[in-house]
């Protein structure tokens, strides 16, 4: 009886459902980008080879959120270090024309050092002060081609060379020509360090505290465990503010379809209570209904998240988006709880209905 009801009226239970999967869609999508982003930063990051990363006082571990206040000149203190093989100072910018990006100025020597050199699918490694080098993906996306200009950071480059992506970041320049530009001379963003053996990293952590003990220390196979949106102020309140958005869609959707089908179902309510109908069938109908409707548009927004990510990497294919089990299942728990939230009202007006009226109802 359950499955009649909610096929009787087609158009209504096609937006209901519509309405849920929009619902999940939504929670899976924007936890799926944000915890996908971060998670890719983490892994190019960690992709530089380095074993310890060094950072200024109170440094974010988004670089992109820290400016460039270390003396390259710490450098040269770092690799005396006891175990230390090579050090790669770094100056980080952050680019918002034309997209979000993350801007490396890197001294080819040291860098190489330290992440074992690029692989480089076409044209030819940094030489000239106004070149660049793009990651494969970022030439995907932009339909960048070698030889071509590229304006960032308010200058035009050339484009040298194509290399392959999981080096931190995707566009990389000369540090003096980064340094020029932001009038950071002489200054470093991050010092990536690589360690003469990887079970030294320990001991190197522990002789740069000494050597800099208010400076941000991390060790770069813990970096990815840092990535998380409670570590970026207000990506957490984000994230919150739009799952509440998404239940709010949920409970609205469900609410007035429920309402409405408890004021069409006036007198099927009134023949049930004649027949003998206790209230806590009569809510249990109206909440069984609810449930199927509010779980089949779960399965519909799961499908749904998949097609929206396959449309999205499309069109943009730097971005990522992870879809995890974890979230599917909330997401699906999210729907259900707000569909029965919604529900509970009409199911309670439904309990109430007075048998004699819900007769003579026309």
């Amino acid at each position: 009886m359950i499955v009649q009801n909610v096929l009787h009226r087609p158009v209504r239970t096609a937006i209901t459902l519509i309405g849920v999967a929009v619902e999940v869609t939504l929670v899976i999508i924007v936890v799926g980008l944000t915890s996908g982003l971060l998670t890719e930063t983490a892994k190019r990051t960690e992709g530089v080879g380095a074993d310890v990363m060094v950072q200024p006082p109170s440094a974010s571990i988004f670089m992109a959120f820290s400016g460039a206040p270390m003396p390259i000149a710490i450098g040269a203190k770092l690799e005396e270090l006891e175990y230390v093989q090579s050090v790669a100072p770094v100056l980080v910018q952050f680019n918002s024309v034309n997209g979000l990006d993350i801007v490396y100025g890197i001294q080819p020597e040291s860098f190489r050092s330290v992440s074992g050199g690029f692989v480089v699918y076409s044209g030819t490694e940094l030489q000239d002060p106004n070149d660049i080098l793009i990651d494969d993906v970022y030439a995907r996306a932009k339909k960048v081609r070698v030889g071509q200009t590229l304006h960032i950071l308010e200058h035009d480059f050339h484009v040298a060379g194509i290399v392959e992506h999981g080096k931190g970041a995707r566009l990389f320049v000369l540090m003096s020509t980064l340094q020029e530009m932001s009038g950071a001379h002489d200054k470093a963003s991050v010092f990536f360090i690589k360690c003469d053996r990887s079970d030294h990293t320990a001991a190197v952590t522990d002789e740069i505290s000494g050597l800099l003990p208010r400076y941000e220390i991390r060790a770069l196979k813990d970096y990815i465990s840092l990535m998380t949106s409670s570590n970026l102020p207000g990506l957490g309140a984000f994230i919150n503010v739009m799952i509440s958005i998404a239940v709010a869609i949920g409970f609205l959707v469900t609410f007035l379809s429920m309402y409405t089908t408890i004021i069409e179902r006036t007198r099927e309510i009134g023949v049930l209570k004649s027949l003998g109908a206790s209230k806590s069938y009569i809510v249990q109908i109206i909440l069984s209904e609810t449930t199927l409707l509010c779980f089949t548009g779960a399965v519909g927004g799961v499908g749904l998240s998949y097609l929206m990510r396959t449309i999205v990497l499309r069109i943009f294919p730097s971005l990522t988006i992870l879809i995890t089990l974890k979230w599917i299942a909330l997401a699906g728990l999210i729907a259900v709880a707000g569909g029965l939230l919604g529900a509970t009202y009409p199911a309670w007006l439904a309990s109430r209905k007075d048998p004699v009226e819900a007769l003579s109802y026309d």
